[in-house]
């Protein structure tokens, strides 16, 4: 394992970005939200996931210069088309809009099509905190996930985000999949060939499993629970709004029809919709109360929740967003590690490339 500063692999991005056909601002549009995921601690969606843009670019699959439109428009709501760029690229710009109607309308909201793996969830809904707004974003991805009851892959891990500012606290930040955890996990746990906890996949029989390779070897991954008995079902509803939300109310592919993120397989047959689908949303606080009234009672919510009594002495309660804070602060002060793996897919791309790792 080495550790690389973040200005290294920020570059490093940047320039892969812009070897595959990117003009300046989206490759550095690109890599920042591509390394938010590494500060912030999810290493499976930061850099270790750069090869597979790459390798999407080279089957067609990604545009590099999209023609990014809005397509259909309210004062308050928009639908763009991502024209099969960089999800990293196109879902700054659909936050952006939501941000912009918000200043106007109070709120907005934008459905996506036609676009591509966009990092972590949380990285777009933050985008709001400078502008004393709630930010949210979901997005549908590859169909991994089983319905509770079912052996079907029709799901993907459909993560939502949810960013609220507070005033002297750091902001609540929650990011979370609708699964057990992101499929970048389980990828982190291949490379490391460890065993997966059981409750978060299932066999091909629909049995639960702790192999890591299960949903490669014709398993799926169960919905946030696991078992019906420990609330699946909740999980399953979770992931279905926002396969909804992102590609049923955008002209997006929904369910088993969302392109796989892996180059190796092919798109489904006859797609009711356009590449994948992101939705997101931004509320104005004054749109409801006073701003600093509203962010002074969210510093005193943070306070009492994060203040109250532990199971665990050695462990204090937290509130969403605090680990990956002190993740980001850490890594900026002392690095990125990289796995193996990862920097070995890095090193390929660079001389790919030609580019100095």
């Amino acid at each position: 394992m080495s550790t690389f500063s973040y200005e290294q692999l920020h570059g490093f991005a940047r320039a892969i970005f812009i070897k595959m056909g990117s003009n300046e601002q989206d490759a550095l549009t690109a890599a920042n939200t591509l390394l938010s995921a590494d500060l912030r601690g999810v290493d499976s969606h930061g850099v270790a996931r750069l090869s597979g843009y790459v390798r999407l670019w080279e089957k067609e699959r990604i545009n590099a210069t999209p023609s990014i439109k809005v397509v259909h428009e309210t004062p308050s709501t928009a639908t763009v088309d991502g024209d099969a760029g960089l999800g990293l690229v196109v879902a700054p710009f659909a936050m952006k809009l939501a941000i912009e109607k918000a200043k106007v309308a109070g709120t907005g909201w934008v459905a996506v099509k036609n676009s591509n793996h966009y990092g972590i969830a949380g990285y777009h809904s933050m985008m709001a905190l400078e502008h004393d707004m709630i930010g949210m974003s979901m997005t549908n991805a590859s169909p991994l996930v089983s319905p509770t009851f079912s052996k079907e892959r029709l799901l993907g891990t459909n993560p939502i985000a949810v960013a609220i500012p507070a005033n002297e606290e750091p902001p609540f930040v929650g990011d979370f999949a609708t699964t057990p955890a992101a499929n970048g996990k389980l990828e982190v746990l291949q490379r490391k060939g460890e065993d997966a906890p059981l409750g978060w996949i299932q066999d091909k029989e629909g049995k639960g499993t702790t192999n890591s390779h299960g949903v490669k070897e014709g398993g799926a991954w169960m919905p946030l629970g696991g078992t019906r008995e420990h609330g699946s079902h909740k999980g399953y509803i979770l992931g279905s709004v926002v396969d909804i939300f992102s590609a049923v109310l955008s002209g997006a592919n929904y369910g088993p029809w969302a392109p796989p993120f892996v180059s190796y397989l092919e798109p489904a047959e006859n797609p009711p919709g356009e590449g994948l689908g992101h939705f997101f949303g931004a509320m104005r606080v004054d749109a409801f109360r006073p701003a600093n009234d509203f962010k002074n009672h969210m510093d005193n919510w943070i306070r009492r929740f994060r203040n109250s009594e532990p199971t665990d002495p050695n462990q204090p309660v937290v509130i969403p967003g605090d680990p990956e804070r002190a993740m980001e602060k850490e890594r900026m002060a002392n690095g990125i590690n990289l796995l193996e793996p990862v920097e070995k897919d890095l090193k390929a791309l660079a001389e790919k490339f030609g580019v100095d790792f």
